[in-house]
């Protein structure tokens, strides 16, 4: 009898953890809060990770690595930036182990305590920017434009493969220049990168916006981020893109003669992506049956596999899609060809099911005879019946078509659940049922911290795109200017 999986009706986050397994993505480790990121779960991160990485480099960037860890003192220079990762840090105070004298195994060595204390990076400012005062003494060092591909440690309660684990890897840019617009003009640049790679790659739209201030990375000055909507109606912060303004300078003691000899603080931005980039695809587009890929992120775009009686049968069925395998691999088009006798067809085709697999070719003895194949879209569910001939073009036209596809269908889906309201009693009795709202607010902590403590929603950004227009807080009725968007979010 076949496992019957948990639906998104009865159990978005069961749907979510079982989906995770079941398209052998990720599992959790011994680790507690860490998780082991499988073959095919990396080699989706891995495509990700390379696409992102030619984009960076396109817009000037270069890779460097830094050191995992940060002298606690170094946290300790900026002041907002400490507390806002304090609560989440990773310590160590030794940096040695020993046999315990009974004999019961390893114990750390007593004497071995460090002078001062190593954080593990929760994030790298701090760090990097030493190394800045050491790199920049005129205008002449900037811009520095730096890229990094690591991994952090943020101490999670309630983790989440991919979504929120204490361990995760991501990207992080730190860039340093001579004038305030500059820096503010490389925030806005990347932000616009991130959300050319959500919507063109991922199949994700995503809203551009600026962060309110209790929701802004600790010690920025503004904070830019992307925001999609997952198919529970939840928002998913996707990316950010933070403008320092000179506070990192200023705590490292950073500055530049300009071109008249005068010492200048420097001007600093960073940004980044993670792995929760893996959960957002997951739940943008699966369904109950499993993974659901956009062909510009699938390791496997096209998989083929033969039915068949005999073994000449298969020699036959095995030269047309070895064939079919050479011309889509000058197409740039990934491609399997799984003829293991091993696995029946019918396991086979679930199995590439689950793994999200963009197209699946099926071709037995009728279908050899008559010089045709069987396509399935794994966005739809559809199947077709088509000439073999010409089979490598019709497949190029139909991976595009199913890119285009799944970014409309997430479009409409957040289309649909979109609403404006303006009475504090409408949107409580509508948030729990999930989309973005748009509404007016007043601009205070005070009243935002209310509204999160009474519905658990937050404002997930200003949109950059939203046009000015006069209003009252739906919470306080004092004046407003435009809508902010709320929601509950991950």
């Amino acid at each position: 009898m076949a496992q019957k999986y948990t639906t998104r009706e009865e159990d978005y986050s069961k749907w979510y953890n079982e989906l995770v397994y079941r398209a052998d993505l990720a599992e959790h480790s011994d680790v507690r809060g860490c998780m082991v990121i499988k073959p095919y779960g990396y080699a989706i991160w891995e495509m990700m990770k390379d696409i992102l990485d030619k984009k960076f480099k396109e817009t000037g960037h270069s890779n460097a690595y830094f050191p995992l860890f940060i002298p606690k003192s170094y946290l300790s220079k900026e002041a907002s930036h400490v507390d806002g990762f304090a609560k989440e840090c990773a310590v160590v105070t030794h940096y040695r182990l020993k046999n315990a004298e009974d004999g019961s195994g390893v114990i750390v060595d007593p004497t071995a305590k460090l002078e001062e204390e190593l954080i593990v990076r929760p994030t790298s400012e701090t760090i990097i920017w030493n190394s800045y005062k050491n790199w920049i003494q005129s205008y002449r060092d900037l811009p520095i434009l730096i890229n990094q591909w690591a991994n952090v440690v943020r101490w999670e309660m309630r983790t989440r493969l991919f979504l929120r684990t204490t361990e995760f890897l991501w990207q992080e840019g730190h860039t340093a220049h001579a004038t305030k617009q500059e820096a503010i003009d490389e925030t806005i640049q990347m932000l616009e990168v991130y959300a050319d790679f959500a919507e063109n790659y991922m199949a994700m739209p995503v809203i551009k916006g600026v962060k309110t201030e209790s929701e802004r990375f600790a010690g920025a000055d503004d904070t830019y981020c992307i925001e999609a909507m997952m198919q529970d109606g939840k928002a998913l912060q996707a990316g950010t893109s933070h403008f320092l303004g000179q506070n990192f300078a200023k705590a490292f003691e950073v500055k530049y003669a300009d071109k008249e000899g005068k010492l200048e603080f420097v001007w600093a931005t960073s940004w980044g992506v993670s792995t929760r980039l893996m959960g957002a695809l997951i739940m943008t587009h699966s369904d109950d049956e499993g993974l659901v890929l956009p062909p510009a992120l699938a390791p496997i775009q096209v998989v083929a596999v033969p039915i068949h009686r005999t073994e000449e049968e298969l020699a036959m069925i095995d030269e047309k899609f070895q064939e079919l395998g050479k011309k889509l691999k000058a197409l740039g088009i990934s491609f399997k060809y799984d003829n293991d006798d091993n696995r029946r067809p019918g396991w086979k085709f679930a199995e590439y099911e689950a793994k999200g697999v963009p197209i699946r070719l099926a071709m037995g003895p009728r279908d050899l005879e008559n010089g045709k194949v069987e396509v399935a879209r794994r966005d739809n569910k559809t199947k077709e019946v088509v000439d073999f001939d010409g089979i490598d073009g019709f497949i190029e036209n139909l991976l595009a078509e199913i890119q285009t596809n799944l970014l409309q269908r997430a479009k409409d889906y957040r289309a649909a659940n979109i609403q404006t309201v303006d009475s504090y009693e409408e949107f409580k009795s509508k948030i729990d049922g999930g989309g973005f709202f748009y509404a007016h607010w007043d601009g205070t902590n005070e009243t935002e911290a209310k509204i999160k403590e009474e519905t658990q929603a937050t404002i997930r950004c200003i949109a950059i795109d939203q046009s000015e227009e006069a209003g009252v807080c739906m919470v306080t009725g004092k004046p407003s200017s435009k809508r902010v968007i709320f929601a509950k979010a991950y």
